[in-house]
């Protein structure tokens, strides 16, 4: 009766594995691209932040 209320339990439905695979494919494409990302923006901060220090070195300009 569990059996028929549950359906068949048995191997792995072929289709379940694939679609299993390309969305661990995906979520580990979507890491790297994070990683990327977070590793071009703080590229970006801190030439934004040595661009700020460098120009608050500099002499006030005259009006």
């Amino acid at each position: 009766m569990a059996k028929a209320l549950f359906g068949h339990v048995g191997a792995p439905d072929p289709r379940m594995v694939q679609e299993m695979r390309r969305l661990q494919k995906r979520v580990s494409d979507l890491e790297e691209e994070i990683s990327r990302l977070q590793a071009q923006n703080d590229q970006l901060s801190a030439a934004v932040a040595d661009v700020a220090v460098s120009t608050s070195d500099r002499e006030p300009a005259l009006a």
